[in-house]
């Protein structure tokens, strides 16, 4: 027969995950990105059509890093929101 050992530890809680870091790499992305659409934009600005390939990649870079950063935002406003429920949470009694 085997014996089962339980530890009790107060006063411990479970930590979150930090998103900080997450939001400040798709941020940097999301810069990136917006360059290189920018780069592209103003090199194939010459034929604005829209058989422009360059051009039309250009802005899908434009509108693609506006997406990211959204989401980056988004990331970090739930976080925040979830960590300020959790900390409300545990202080009532």
């Amino acid at each position: 027969m085997m014996a089962t050992k339980t530890v009790n530890i107060q006063g411990l809680t479970p930590t979150q995950p930090d998103s900080k870091k997450l939001v400040k790499i798709m941020t940097l992305i999301a810069w990136v990105i917006l360059s290189v659409g920018v780069i592209l934009c103003l090199a194939n600005i010459t034929q604005f059509n829209d058989r422009n390939i360059g051009l039309m990649v250009g802005i899908g870079f434009l509108v693609g890093s506006v997406h990211i950063y959204v989401i980056g935002t988004a990331i970090s406003l739930v976080h925040s929101r979830a960590m300020n429920q959790s900390v409300a949470d545990s202080e009532q009694p």
